[in-house]
């Protein structure tokens, strides 16, 4: 597995790169997934009132999935055990309910399951306030709504745009404040003719 250790406004020491290459590939090495690559992100927050000012950013990436996690402490190597902990956690989810979904899938309908709606190009424009300062282009396959509930929990986001392929119409399925999910979809009206 590939691992890649960046620092973002400081400068990562050879002992915390060596603990982060460690720890990732320690929480990654067990569940033998091909191809695997990992970026690791490492900052500190300047605000001198931010009790946890230690971030580490964990970006696992895998046939076609990506697991996201992001940790904060006052130490950057607790950051570190906290983000690869987690970043464990969701691949273990990751291999027990996509994997096993997939194999039962191929099995019963002998299909082949819908890739992850990932982004295809980017755009960053960093001009002003009030404009738009950051475009992303999304491939949007077609999922159902437990797919997609899958892909949402995987990449830790608060919402996931996707198409349904109940009714091949663009859907937003979002977190909402009770930790319960809800889904928004577009008002069809008839043409008039």
């Amino acid at each position: 597995m590939e691992i890649t250790v960046t620092g973002r406004k400081m400068t990562v020491s050879e002992s915390l790169r060596e603990y982060v290459e460690e720890k990732i590939g320690n929480s990654v090495k067990v569940f033998n997934i091909t191809p695997m690559v990992a970026e690791v992100v490492l900052r500190k927050e300047r605000n001198p009132s931010n009790p946890r000012p230690a971030i580490a950013e964990v970006t696992i990436r895998t046939k076609g999935h990506i697991i996201r996690t992001e940790e904060s402490e006052e130490d950057m190597y607790a950051a570190i055990d906290v983000a690869a902990a987690k970043a464990e956690r969701q691949l273990r989810k990751y291999k027990t309910r996509v994997l096993d979904r997939r194999l039962h899938a191929k099995k019963l309908v002998e299909a082949l399951p819908p890739e992850d709606a990932a982004t295809s190009g980017r755009k960053e424009h960093l001009e002003d306030v009030d404009q738009v300062v950051r475009v992303k282009e999304l491939r949007l396959d077609a999922l159902t709504e437990g797919e997609a509930l899958i892909h949402l929990d995987l990449l830790g986001h608060d919402f996931y745009v996707y198409t349904n392929s109940a009714d091949g119409l663009v859907n937003v399925m979002y977190r909402r404040r009770d930790g319960s999910y809800g889904i928004i979809k577009p008002q069809v009206e008839p043409l008039e003719g």
